[in-house]
């Protein structure tokens, strides 16, 4: 097997990306013959939660003390930069009446304000994502991965006259196209991991496939290619092959039962198998890792991440909090309700905690983590979800950016949501002067 940047171990009807090792060098041509390591890409994400947060829980009281809210970071905090003062002003009513949680999803990284309408006809604009996705995807094998934990219509009446287009993508490839979210572990595993190699719509080969691990089918060229390496290279496609064989048995866990309906609509949605767990943290756990293994084979260097559709109305039995997250985030001052949004608040922090310790343990071939090469993005449309307001966003940036950014403060920015979007799309070698609303770049702190 001939070593290059793009690696795939391959096996009957089935091949599967590995990560970079010290041998290769990243460039712009993933099949260029390798030199020595170079820098690592910088990825991206974006991870939304609906219905905003209880802000008097969320502000830290001063610069040495974390919130509530925010506690669970204490682990990672030099990692973390907590960003206040941002605004969302498309998503305001701006004459367009009641529907803040079509508003807060549609333009949460569109920056522009959304046609109102329940039918075909619908426009919001280009996201932040698919900027990048543009002008970088063609590096990599999936241009950007679009995920979810919430299944959802893609038509007809889902906020006081807004589509469910709206409420349900923050993801949009063009005003009128939104990037459906994959909400099945089993569909993302196979997305990222496994090409099938059919002559027709189902093979011998797809057959096996759905019967046996995807690692059993590769096995024979992972020893070749094992070979092939160094010590430290060896260990390294060990190690992920581990975590691949773990994630895949997690995920195998869920194939049978816990799906959804598909829903047919004039826009047609994803269809969902089964395989969906129940429980919200082994759901969103599962794709956080996926996220991150895919990352680490340089799948993709772009993707979302809805926690929740825009007014979920989820309930968190797991924290023994019976009714729904839209509901008792109107909390209008009860303390029962007030003490249920805190417990989802952190809940939703401790997800992306959790993320953000998974990218700080995977080494690159450079000896930088993912983490330090990465820019996790986790916010809101909506602020305070007491107030619907699309005000002093709750606003938290984890990792380096390549080295360019020094998280580890509280930043009080100035401007509004997509003025940190130009910033972020820079680093990922997709600068533009201009996206949504966007005023100037915000500078960050390097």
């Amino acid at each position: 097997m001939t070593i290059t940047r793009r690696n795939l171990l391959r096996g009957l009807g089935v091949a599967m990306a590995v990560p970079l090792f010290e041998s290769n060098a990243w460039g712009a041509d993933p099949k260029a013959k390798p030199t020595k390591p170079g820098k690592p890409p910088v990825r991206m994400a974006f991870v939304s939660i609906p219905n905003g947060v209880n802000m008097a829980h969320w502000t830290n009281p001063n610069a040495t003390t974390l919130s509530p809210t925010l506690t669970p970071l204490k682990d990672v905090l030099a990692d973390v930069l907590i960003i206040s003062n941002l605004d969302h002003d498309k998503a305001k009513a701006n004459g367009d009446g009641a529907g803040d949680h079509a508003r807060e999803t549609g333009t949460l990284l569109t920056g522009v304000q959304l046609r109102k309408t329940n039918g075909t006809d619908i426009k919001a604009g280009i996201s932040a994502d698919q900027v990048a996705a543009a002008r970088i995807g063609h590096l990599t094998q999936l241009p950007s991965l679009e995920l979810g934990l919430d299944g959802a219509a893609q038509a007809g009446n889902c906020d006081s006259g807004y589509s469910c287009a709206y409420t349900s993508n923050i993801s949009w490839r063009t005003p009128t196209t939104p990037m459906l979210k994959e909400t099945n572990p089993k569909a993302v595993f196979k997305r990222l991991f496994v090409d099938v190699r059919q002559a027709g719509a189902q093979t011998a080969a797809s057959e096996i496939m759905l019967r046996r691990s995807v690692l059993d089918l590769v096995m024979h060229d992972a020893k070749r290619l094992a070979g092939e390496l160094g010590g430290s290279d060896k260990a390294k496609l060990d190690e992920y092959l581990d975590s691949v064989r773990s994630l895949e048995q997690r995920v195998d866990k869920f194939v049978v039962g816990g799906g959804e309906e598909p829903t047919k609509h004039a826009l047609p949605a994803i269809e969902v198998p089964d395989g969906k767990p129940a429980d919200v943290e082994v759901h969103a756990k599962l794709m956080f890792d996926l996220m991150a293994l895919g990352w680490q084979a340089d799948v993709t260097r772009i993707c979302t991440f809805m926690l929740g559709n825009g007014g979920s109305g989820r309930v968190y039995s797991n924290l023994g909090v019976s009714g729904g997250h839209h509901e008792i985030s109107h909390h209008g001052g009860n303390a029962e309700r007030i003490e249920d949004i805190r417990k989802i608040d952190r809940f939703h922090v401790e997800l992306f905690t959790y993320f953000v310790k998974k990218l700080k343990s995977i080494k690159e071939p450079n000896g930088s983590t993912l983490l330090d090469n990465s820019m996790v993005l986790y916010t809101s449309g909506v602020g305070d979800g007491d107030r619907h307001n699309h005000t002093d966003l709750p606003t938290l940036l984890a990792g380096r950016g390549g080295g360019t950014i020094k998280p580890g403060r509280q930043l009080v920015a100035k401007g509004n949501m997509c003025d940190l979007f130009l910033a972020m799309l820079a680093r990922v070698g997709a600068q533009t002067d201009k996206h949504g609303d966007s005023t100037k770049m915000m500078e960050l702190p390097s």
